[in-house]
């Protein structure tokens, strides 16, 4: 098994690509050892040092750490993706809620809601899923959108840019109700 290794804009994160599928349709964000406890995967990853994140794309891996250098944490990370798919396990065990929390708006929003979850996940997520990340929508309220930000997007140091210059300006252009984008 050949898995390969990507920087993304968030220094403290590495993708990992397996060359098969990790969590096709969904994305998940583990950011705790107890948040892992029903992902076998994830349970392995937290045990190396320094990991502080688990993020599960489509394709992908992004492993978020806090201290240390990849160059000493990637053989770990590593053999335990290895490992992991070696053993035949789920990515998942038991009935772990994978989607992002309740979502909040004004059914007289409707519409308006509609256009930006389409324009999020036409043109945003696709092109922050290659930087290891996901921007999901969370609500709207009085014109202001609020996304949640999840693997390499969370605490990444460009996230603001991201969502004020590239998120929200693509937001206002198609929707003159938007006035502004938060992140949650």
């Amino acid at each position: 098994m050949f898995i390969q290794t990507e920087a993304t804009p968030n220094p403290a994160t590495l993708k990992f690509i397996p060359g098969r599928d990790v969590l096709p349709g969904d994305t998940l964000d583990l950011r705790s050892p107890d948040e892992a406890a029903e992902s076998p995967l994830a349970r392995r990853l937290f045990q190396i040092a320094n990991v502080t994140g688990v993020f599960y794309g489509a394709d992908f891996i992004a492993v978020t750490k806090d201290d240390g250098d990849w160059q000493q944490l990637k053989p770990a990370i590593l053999g335990a993706i290895m490992e992991h798919y070696m053993s035949g396990e789920p990515l998942i065990q038991g009935g772990m809620e994978v989607s992002g929390g309740e979502e909040f708006f004004d059914e007289a929003d409707a519409p308006t809601v509609a256009t930006i979850k389409e324009l999020i996940d036409t043109r945003v997520r696709p092109a922050v899923a290659t930087d290891g990340g996901d921007i999901v929508f969370q609500g709207y309220r009085d014109g202001i959108v609020f996304l949640h930000m999840r693997g390499a997007c969370a605490g990444c140091p460009s996230s603001t840019a991201t969502l004020k210059h590239g998120i929200e300006n693509l937001l206002r252009h198609f929707i003159p109700d938007v006035q502004e984008v938060r992140p949650v």
